[in-house]
C-alpha cells in the first residue's frame, strides 16, 4: 500500500503530466521524451550530473561510486573495480550492442550498471531494456568462460529523473518471484533498481519523508539531482567532484566533441530517414504511375477495339459480349465518334 504523503506543492520545473498507465506522473520539464521534440545537449556551463557524460565522469571516482551503490543497495562493498572505461558490450556483429555508462564489480565479483535515465519513453520501453541490458551482461560473462552456475549476480541500477510507476515511491527493485507464494524467491542472482528522484520534491528533509527505507544521502542525492543545493557529507563530496570535472579543460573539449558526435549521429539518422523517406515515395509513385499507365493502356486497346467493331458496323449485341461492357457504354463511345450502331 502506498503511504507516501499526497503532494501538497510543486516546485519550480516540475510539473504534472497525464499517462495511460496512471492518471499522472510528476516530470522534471528537463525530462527528455521520444517523440515529442530533439533533444539538444545543453552547453558545458550548463550540464548538471543527469547528464549521461558528467554522471559517468563523476562515477570514476570509485570512492563515490562505491558510496552510492551501498547507500542505494543497503550493502557494504569491500573495493570496485572498473573492467573497461568505457563498458559496451556486443555478443555479435549483427546484435544490437549496449554502451553502459558504469560498469563495475566489487570484491566478490557482482556487477553493478547504473545508468542516469532523462528519457521517459511513456512505455514498456524502458522496462524491456533492462531485461536486454540483463541479457547481454549474461552473455559477456558467459563468453568470458563462466558456466551457467557461476553467473554473477547482477544489479541494474536506473537513477531517473521521473516515477517510471507513479506510485511516488522513491525506489521500486524488482526480482523473480514465484506467483503463487511471493515469499518464494526464485534466486537466480538478477536485481532491478528505479529510483524516482520526483519522490523527494515536496519534503525539506529525510525527517519528514514518509517512507523510512530510504538511505538519507539517498534522500540529498535525489534532491540534488532535481537542482537542490547539496546537502549532507556524502553529497557535497558528489558536488565538489563535479565541480573538478567542469573546471577540467580537457574534460570541457572531450564533452564538445562527444556532444558533436551525438549531434552528427542524430543528422545522419534524420538524412536517412529523409532518404528513405524520398525512395518509399518515389517507389510508391513508381508503383502508381505503372497501375495508372496499364490501365490506360488497357482502356485505350479497348476504344480501338470497340471502334474497329462499330466501323465494320458489329452488331450492339456481339460488341457487349466481346468488351465486356455496356449497350449504354457502347452508344456513347458511338456517338462521341459520330458513328452508326
Amino acid at each position: 500500500m502506498n503511504t507516501a504523503k499526497p503532494i501538497v506543492a510543486i516546485r519550480e520545473n516540475w510539473a504534472y503530466q497525464t499517462c495511460e498507465a496512471s492518471s499522472q506522473i510528476l516530470v522534471h520539464e528537463g525530462t527528455k521524451r521520444y517523440g515529442t521534440h530533439q533533444y539538444h545537449m545543453p552547453s558545458w556551463q550548463d550540464v548538471t550530473i543527469t547528464e549521461n557524460f558528467l554522471f559517468e565522469k563523476v562515477m570514476r571516482n570509485k570512492r563515490i561510486c562505491k558510496r552510492l551503490i551501498e547507500k542505494i543497495l543497503g550493502i557494504t562493498i569491500q573495493s570496485i573495480e572498473f573492467p573497461e572505461a568505457e563498458k559496451s558490450i556486443a555478443i555479435r556483429r549483427d546484435s544490437k550492442s549496449v554502451r553502459l555508462d558504469v560498469y563495475v564489480t566489487d570484491n566478490t565479483g557482482r556487477v553493478y550498471d547504473i545508468e542516469m535515465q532523462c528519457t521517459n519513453p511513456l512505455d514498456d520501453e524502458l522496462i524491456r531494456r533492462t531485461r536486454y541490458y540483463q541479457g547481454m551482461i549474461d552473455m559477456d560473462l558467459i563468453s568470458k568462460g563462466r558456466n551457467y552456475a557461476e553467473l554473477n549476480s547482477t544489479y541494474i541500477i536506473f537513477i531517473c529523473t521521473f516515477d517510471l510507476f507513479g506510485l511516488s515511491r522513491p525506489m521500486y527493485t524488482f526480482r523473480n518471484l514465484c506467483l503463487e507464494d511471493t515469499n518464494l524467491e526464485l534466486n537466480d542472482g538478477t536485481t532491478k533498481l528505479f529510483l524516482n528522484s520526483t519522490a523527494v520534491i515536496p519534503y525539506d528533509s529525510p525527517d519528514t519523508f514518509p517512507y523510512s527505507g530510504l538511505d538519507d544521502d539517498i534522500f540529498y542525492f535525489l534532491q540534488y539531482i532535481n537542482g537542490h543545493a547539496p546537502q549532507g557529507t556524502f553529497v557535497n563530496e558528489i558536488n565538489e567532484e563535479v565541480t573538478k570535472v567542469k573546471e577540467s579543460k580537457e574534460m570541457e573539449k572531450s564533452y564538445m566533441t562527444y556532444a558533436m558526435e551525438i549531434e552528427r549521429r542524430e543528422r545522419i539518422a534524420r538524412n536517412i530517414g529523409i532518404e528513405e523517406g524520398i525512395q518509399k515515395g518515389i517507389q510508391k509513385g513508381l508503383k502508381e504511375g505503372m497501375q495508372k499507365g496499364i490501365k490506360e493502356g488497357v482502356q485505350k486497346e479497348q476504344l480501338r477495339f470497340i471502334l474497329a467493331l462499330l466501323e465494320k458496323q458489329v452488331s450492339l449485341d456481339t460488341i457487349v459480349a466481346a468488351s465486356g461492357l455496356s449497350a449504354e457504354t457502347i452508344k456513347a463511345i458511338a456517338h462521341r465518334n459520330r458513328m452508326d450502331i
